[in-house]
């Protein structure tokens, strides 16, 4: 059986709400006689006459009928529409981000306040993982979103660079480098590391040895630590020195200093399932572009 289209309701309504087909053609944005024309195409697929013509319109039995129902109907479409135009502008919905320690320590809590604010509805999680937890993560379809530093993923994930960051040099004070200005990463030779273990990010670990190694040493790794707070902790303490990432600089300790290594950077990406991508994720993820591209490190 067919059934009246949208915009002949819309029509039906104009009209029996105004009881006068000029200014019911009008209110709609439309002329008269195709006004008339859709009307008539309504009664005819219904089977029954909506309006009395005369000197003045009037509603029939079944036109009050039909008016209630509509007026009923109209405003639960336009509702499901408008749910349906937020979901896909990433307004409402559900979004769960995983993100390294390290990362934490950037902009990105700043992108995660802002975005709250402006998508308040969204049923926003955030978890702090490890590099490799987070692709886990992302294959099991825990999380929407992860931030990872110096991966490469392989399908069904995909990934974009968020952000590029200086690597530094992290020293006791009382270093013999520290009154340095800024080093090159040969004058570490044979010094004791403090290092993360490479299980919880295997690729920016062996970055990290790829420099040690260009610069002609292998780091000895003295002390390990799974988070960069310990991290700092450790080479405070005189346990050896580190190689970080520039935020982590925002650990303002006095019996630690942080010296800049020419040349080296590590990037940070943003990394989804091809195949689960969500506008909630990437409402998010354009809020957190504009953070980073906005911090300075």
């Amino acid at each position: 059986m067919d059934t009246p289209d949208l915009r002949q309701l819309r029509y039906f309504v104009a009209v029996a709400e105004e009881l006068h087909f000029g200014r019911a053609a009008e209110r709609v944005g439309i002329a008269q006689p195709p006004l008339t024309q859709q009307i008539q195409k309504l009664e005819a697929l219904l089977g029954c006459r909506l309006f009395r013509r005369g000197r003045r319109t009037a509603l029939t039995e079944a036109g009050t009928a039909l008016l209630e129902e509509t007026r009923r109907i109209l405003p639960q479409v336009d509702r499901a529409v408008e749910c349906a135009r937020r979901a896909a502008r990433g307004e409402t919905g559900q979004l769960r981000v995983g993100v390294p320690p390290s990362i934490m320590l950037s902009a990105l809590p700043a992108a995660v306040r802002v975005y709250r604010g402006r998508f308040p509805e969204v049923q926003f999680s955030l978890r702090e993982l490890s590099t490799s937890a987070i692709e886990d993560a992302l294959r099991w379809r825990e999380i929407d979103l992860g931030f990872l530093r110096e991966t490469r993923p392989e399908p069904p994930l995909a990934s974009k660079i968020v952000f590029v960051e200086p690597v530094v040099a992290v020293l006791p004070a009382a270093h013999a480098l520290a009154s340095r200005p800024s080093l090159r990463l040969s004058s570490l030779r044979g010094e004791p590391f403090v290092f993360f273990p490479r299980r919880l990010g295997p690729v920016f670990y062996d970055r990290l040895v790829a420099f040690c190694a260009q610069a002609g040493f292998a780091p000895h790794v003295a002390q390990e630590a799974t988070q960069w707070q310990t991290v700092v902790a450790l080479v405070e303490a005189g346990m050896g020195v580190s190689l970080a990432p520039g935020c982590v600089q925002r650990f303002r300790w006095s019996g630690v200093v942080y010296r800049p290594l020419r040349g080296l950077t590590t990037s940070v990406s943003a990394c989804w399932r091809l195949d689960a991508a969500t506008s909630t994720a990437a409402a998010f993820l354009q809020q957190a572009r504009a953070e980073f591209g906005q911090a300075r490190l």
